[in-house]
């Protein structure tokens, strides 16, 4: 005799396909909203601040180079803990990027910010 298949968000009975595992399409999307709304936030709130990091960074620079002090860019939030990716040059300098808009920490608290035209 084979075992009933119940709805994994409610419990009802299945009916149909025997590989089925949800009654209606509202407890699949409450089951995997649920399941998965931790992992979603996360990476919603990393997106948002890499994207207030690129605008403060855009808004800062005009022009292809510009110098500004660190306290500068604390002021209208920017967070140096989130970057997309990194950039080390021959001589050893270390850019930080958030997409295509980079910066180099400079000394006497001050950074350099520049934008990549081209893949490095």
């Amino acid at each position: 005799m084979a075992t009933e298949l119940k709805c994994l968000e409610c419990g009802d009975k299945l009916i149909g396909r025997a590989d089925k595992k949800f009654c209606s399409d509202q407890c699949r999307n409450a089951f995997n909203n649920r399941n998965n709304s931790d992992a979603n936030n996360l990476v919603r709130n990393v997106n948002n601040t890499l994207r207030k990091n690129r605008r403060i960074l855009v808004e800062l620079n005009p022009k292809d180079k510009t110098k500004v002090s660190r306290d500068k860019l604390l002021s209208k939030g920017f967070s140096f803990t989130y970057f997309t990716n990194i950039y080390e040059t021959k001589t050893g300098s270390i850019y930080h990027f958030c997409y295509e808009m980079g910066y180099l920490e400079l000394d006497n608290d001050e950074v350099l910010i520049v934008k990549r035209e081209r893949d490095l």
